[in-house]
């Protein structure tokens, strides 16, 4: 897991995680399970619900990664499917080095050697995602991938659900 030091814990955060996640994979199962729990311990939480997806992330999104104490990264199976997922993670990357903003990576129904290696399903799915971007850009997502999925994190298959939550959520 990425550490924070003191210049980070000094710092103002607005919120207190940002989640990036692939929606269709996760915004009726595990996520809506996740906000509730962080809600009912008031960790507040970033929500995207009002901001408008376009290519490059706008401004109001990267002020929001920024101003989080921490970047929770859902990695599901198609999360390499959307360009936005991957800028976004770039964006989170380039936090935590410049911000030692604390990054915590959960594998939702993925595994994680995947993510980190670009292979499998997982890699497939950032194949053809990757067509027709530049070398830079490929690059840049493939550092960020591996680099956020080496961190300490969480490695959720279908059973573990309930037992992530209750065990870091429930009182």
């Amino acid at each position: 897991m990425a550490t924070s030091s003191s210049s980070s814990s000094s710092r103002s955060w607005i919120y207190d995680v940002f989640p990036s996640f692939r929606g269709e994979d996760v915004r009726n199962s595990f996520l809506s399970h996740l906000l509730k729990a962080l809600h009912r311990k008031s960790i507040s939480t970033f929500i995207d619900h009002e901001i408008e997806r376009s290519r490059p992330i706008n401004p109001e999104l990267i002020s929001a990664i920024r101003s989080s104490r921490i970047a929770m990264v859902i990695f599901s199976k198609n999360y390499a499917s959307s360009s936005w997922c991957l800028n976004e993670l770039v964006q989170i990357h380039k936090c935590c080095n410049e911000l030692n903003q604390m990054v915590i990576p959960i594998f939702y129904n993925v595994d994680p050697w995947e993510v980190r290696k670009q292979t499998g399903e997982f890699g497939k799915v950032f194949e053809e995602t990757g067509t027709g971007k530049t070398e830079d850009q490929k690059q840049r997502w493939m550092q960020a991938l591996a680099d956020v999925a080496n961190f300490a994190g969480e490695d959720l298959h279908n059973g573990y659900l309930l037992f992530f939550l209750s065990q870091n959520f429930c009182a």
